[in-house]
């Protein structure tokens, strides 16, 4: 189900806006961060990536310009990620979009009962899977 919805909902993205479903996600994740940056270890940590795929796919982003790397005044070896003018300009214009979409492929297919229960469910997986 998961692998459908991405697929769909990242379809309609790269057909509308230019954006693949993972540079949305790096995108959303940037575009929340204080002063629109991160390091880089951050994202990958928050994505849920290795450090390698992080930086192959900011190198796709930032030759498009949706994103530019930083180095850490503070720490020689890390550098930020930081969301572009355009980069910004493109989650705000797919944003409005993607959540029509998520909406329409899943959210509407539900009762309130079973997206109570589906909030249930995800708490509690996402809490024992962060748990040590």
């Amino acid at each position: 189900m998961h692998d459908l919805l991405v697929n769909q909902a990242g379809r309609s993205l790269q057909s509308e806006f230019g954006l693949s479903a993972t540079d949305y996600t790096v995108l959303a994740e940037l575009s929340r961060a204080p002063d629109d940056r991160l390091r880089m270890r951050e994202l990958a940590k928050v994505l849920g990536w290795e450090k390698s795929r992080v930086s192959h796919h900011l190198s796709r982003m930032a030759k498009r310009g949706l994103v530019e790397r930083e180095d850490c005044a503070d720490d020689g070896r890390g550098a930020f990620v930081i969301i572009t003018a355009t980069g910004r300009a493109a989650i705000e214009a797919a944003a409005p979009h993607h959540v029509e979409d998520v909406r329409r492929l899943f959210l509407d297919h539900l009762t309130p009962g079973q997206t109570a229960l589906l909030a249930e469910i995800t708490d509690t997986v996402i809490e024992r899977l962060e748990t040590p």
